[in-house]
């Protein structure tokens, strides 16, 4: 799939978007290894600690489908904001070499990948480790 159309994609998601606390309207458009692509918007609460992020959304509507192995997101907003660090986080147990669209409301995007937005990531294999640390005393 092109770039552009998955932030296509992230761009109609993000009319879905519930940001009447921010007005930061944000879509993601999450594509799975299957060729399946996922979109979420975000969705703000009023106890803003509960507000869940449009990537999130994405993940998690397709680890609910039964996808959990992604190649590429597109992220869109109004000025080009990338990723949270909570999103980071929730995408790296995933894919953490996948490949990251970061797009404003025009269509101009970049590129980068999400071992760049989150180097060292905290991963499945720290808990491997330490189970087998565990394991050997």
């Amino acid at each position: 799939m092109k770039p552009t159309e998955l932030i296509d994609l992230a761009k109609q998601a993000r009319k879905k978007a519930y940001a009447p606390y921010s007005r930061y309207k944000v879509g993601a458009a999450l594509l799975g290894r299957s060729g399946t692509v996922y979109t979420g918007c975000n969705v703000e609460n009023a106890s803003y600690g509960h507000t869940v992020c449009a990537e999130r959304t994405a993940v998690l509507k397709a680890v609910s489908e039964g996808e959990t192995e992604f190649e590429a997101i597109a992220v869109i907003t109004k000025n080009g904001g990338s990723p949270c660090g909570a999103c980071r986080q929730v995408l790296s147990e995933f894919a953490p070499q996948m490949t990251v669209y970061i797009a404003d409301k025009n269509g101009a995007y970049r590129t980068t990948t999400l071992e760049k937005l989150l180097p060292d990531s905290f991963t499945p294999a720290h808990l491997e480790a330490a189970d087998k640390e565990k394991g050997n005393k």
